[in-house]
């Protein structure tokens, strides 16, 4: 057989699995993946391909297996449509159907399902029988009701003078409260608050957590659990206050870095405290429904922590019986540890507490939204989830992004992706159980690197990754789902989908309401002369910004400071003059349009940064001029920060996710200070008084 066959085969397979054997950076080019790419992750998904004679094998039983499949593991039904979905209609003459609905009931019917998941059976005369999970979801998502302004900030950088160390969410419902009472704001959003894996030191980034359903009680206003307020041991409390006012005055008064580890092992022994105080039998009640509702997940998560202080943090490397969540040795260790189980799933229920107190209290400050949270795009290999649901998870691989224009060596996270067909025989169960959870307690719900619904790049284990593939997922399912969750909460969703997106997801995304994220600094006519786009030609079903965390701070955008940090890394790509040259340039050029748009307070357009502060303002009055349903403040940017929050490509080279919000000469500013900063009110009240839009409408609204 030739070699061509042999290729022609396995892309075969791969097809039918979902696997590429090439993609597309460009309209005008295509790029082969390695065929050792795709060997590997198709043996991720238990498909051996590892010889021409496996190939045929494989591709034999997978043919097989489509042709005697009487139902596909998941159906979707958009809307509420009288008649069954098309899976159903599609089932031979004479086939008995099985329906059990997410309600509780029993249906021999297909027509007239209720919005949920349901699980069908279907018994075919001629035998054959089968199982799916149907989803039937409403069309859209809800979008904004009002067009709105907002602000956005990574929370562990919002120290108040009371926090302790590091931002909290009760510094968080105290922005929501100022900023929807006295700026008008619409909304706030913030980093992943995911439960982060225990260390020393810990993984600083949000967007590598050891949990995506379960936040991390780092962010506990201590204070402010009830408990706190009942423990007999003064002294330790008063010492912990102690503590507490130190780490605190270090960051604020002294400029050093956000130390999580510090703020951790002291909030864990002030909650050790906390967590001996009996529960009033309301409080009580409350906890107890908690854990019942949550069930074997918060059993499972809470079991790693407590496993995780004797073991070490990498479950990989625990005794053989342990690593397995279901063993017999692991129901024994989870009993003999069962104090510091209660420990764990008592700190999430209180962190769940505060969360939803935030949400609260940014409503009944007059936000249409409120708290808008962030979904980050996986987790850490060794962290809870991925040892509570090892069975979806696709061993050996790694997610991460093919080279690009932005970096020709490819991107490796480090996450492990989920396996499209064990989400599928699930009916995708941890995925929307992950939803309901942050939903919870969110008016908005942000997903990073919304592509991934649709693919994502597996990069085998070893492997550098442009030498990776993409493996797709089932995105009308993971959208329905998207649809049913967030429909069912009331909440927006917004899609970061910058960089480059395969052709039709941003059109599929907009169609059932997922909003996009619109950058300034990206936003211009690429398929013509290249210019900045002009206001009226961006997109409405978006988030405007002029920035985001992993981006430069506008000022050092206007002022050529981001190159000025890069080259100080030795992170340049080309010569440093190159680099400045176009840096002003791109400033220069869309400091010219906002001139000619009449958006500079009137004055004279001079050398980028001539006048910070007023180009800054400008900048937002040209967001407002977009038709954005929704427009957001990067926070450092109402108060002058040149400093990203996170630089990519660095590690131990720069601070990432440890720097407070500071003014343009990098003094920490508490939020006290900031919200009293008539730099931070001028840049909020052009937002106010510009209003809702130009027009008084939302745009966009049908």
């Amino acid at each position: 057989m030739s070699a061509a066959h042999e290729d022609e085969e396995l892309s075969r397979l791969a097809g039918l699995h979902g696997v590429a054997t090439s993609y597309s950076p460009a309209p005008d080019r295509t790029v082969a993946v390695p065929a050792s790419a795709v060997v590997a992750a198709l043996a991720a998904l238990g498909v051996d391909a590892g010889t021409p004679d496996a190939v045929r094998c494989a591709l034999a039983d997978r043919e097989r297996e489509l042709r005697e499949q009487l139902l596909p593991p998941t159906v979707v039904q958009w809307g509420t449509a009288e008649g069954p979905p098309d899976a159903l209609t599609a089932l031979p003459p004479g086939t008995r159907l099985r329906i059990e609905t997410e309600q509780g009931e029993t249906w021999d019917r297909a027509d007239g399902l209720p919005a949920g998941v349901h699980r069908v059976s279907a018994a075919a005369p001629d035998g054959r029988g089968g199982h799916a999970h149907v989803i039937v979801a409403p069309d859209r998502l809800p979008t904004p009701a009002t067009r709105s302004y907002g602000l956005l900030v990574q929370l562990y950088s919002l120290l108040s003078r009371r926090s302790w160390g590091m931002g909290d969410l009760g510094d968080l419902a105290e922005l929501a409260g100022w900023a929807g009472r006295t700026a008008g704001a619409g909304f706030v959003q913030v980093n992943p608050l995911h439960a982060a894996v225990p260390g020393a030191p810990t993984d600083p980034s949000p967007y590598r957590p050891s949990s995506r359903r379960y936040p991390d009680p780092v962010h506990l206003r201590i204070e402010e659990i009830p408990e706190f307020a009942y423990v007999e041991d003064h002294a330790r409390v008063q010492a912990l206050l102690e503590r507490a006012d130190r780490l605190r005055a270090d960051v604020l008064d002294k400029g050093a870095l956000i130390d999580r580890d510090a703020v951790w092992e002291l909030k864990r022994e002030a909650l050790e405290l906390v967590c001996q105080v009996p529960l009033g039998p309301g409080r009580r009640a409350a906890y107890d429904a908690f854990r019942a509702e949550q069930g074997q997940a918060l059993e499972d998560h809470a079991t790693w922590y407590a496993l995780a202080e004797i073991h070490g943090p990498d479950w990989r490397g625990w005794p053989a019986g342990l690593r397995d969540p279901r063993s017999a040795e692991t129901a024994r260790a989870r009993a003999a540890l069962a104090g510091r189980v209660e420990f764990h799933a008592r700190l999430t229920w209180l962190t769940d507490g505060q969360l939803r107190a935030a949400q609260r209290i940014a409503r009944e400050a007059g936000m249409p939204v409120g708290i808008v949270h962030d979904l980050a795009v996986g987790v850490h290999p060794q962290g809870a989830d991925a040892w509570a649901q090892q069975d979806h998870f696709a061993a050996g691989m790694s997610v991460g992004a093919p080279p690009d224009a932005f970096n020709a060596r490819g991107q490796d996270w480090g996450l492990p992706p989920w396996r499209p067909d064990r989400l599928a025989a699930s009916g995708h169960a941890p995925y929307r159980h992950l939803l309901r959870a942050l939903l919870r307690y969110t008016g908005a719900l942000r997903i990073d690197h919304v592509m991934g619904l649709f693919r994502l790049w597996w990069v085998p284990q070893g492997s550098p990754p442009t030498e990776g593939t993409y493996v797709r997922y089932d995105a009308d399912a993971m959208l329905a789902l998207l649809a049913l969750e967030a429909s069912r909460a009331g909440a927006v969703v917004i899609g970061e989908d910058l960089g480059t997106v395969e052709p039709g997801v941003r059109e599929n995304l907009q169609r059932r309401g997922v909003l996009g994220t619109s950058v300034l600094w990206f936003e211009r006519d690429w398929a013509g002369d290249g210019r900045p786009l002009p206001p009226d030609r961006w997109r409405a079903d978006c988030l405007a910004t002029a920035t985001t965390h992993d981006l430069p701070p506008t000022a050092a955008r206007l002022t050529g400071e981001h190159v000025e940090l890069r080259d100080r890394l030795g992170l340049l790509t080309r010569p440093a003059a190159e680099e400045r040259a176009e840096a002003t340039a791109d400033a220069a050029e869309w400091l010219a349009l906002l001139g000619s748009l009449g958006l500079l307070d009137s004055i004279a357009v001079g050398p980028p940064g001539s006048d910070e502060e007023a180009e800054i303002r400008a900048v937002h009055r040209f967001l407002l001029r977009t038709p954005a349903r929704l427009i957001g403040v990067w926070l450092p940017d109402a108060i002058g920060d040149r400093r990203p929050q996170n630089l990519p490509g660095t590690w131990h080279e720069y601070p990432n996710w440890r720097l407070p919000l500071a003014d343009r000469e990098g003094r920490p500013v508490p939020l006290e200070q900031l919200t009293a900063s008539p730099r931070v009110r001028a840049l909020l009240e052009v937002l106010r008084e510009t209003g809702p839009s130009a027009e008084g409408v939302c745009p966009g609204e049908s």
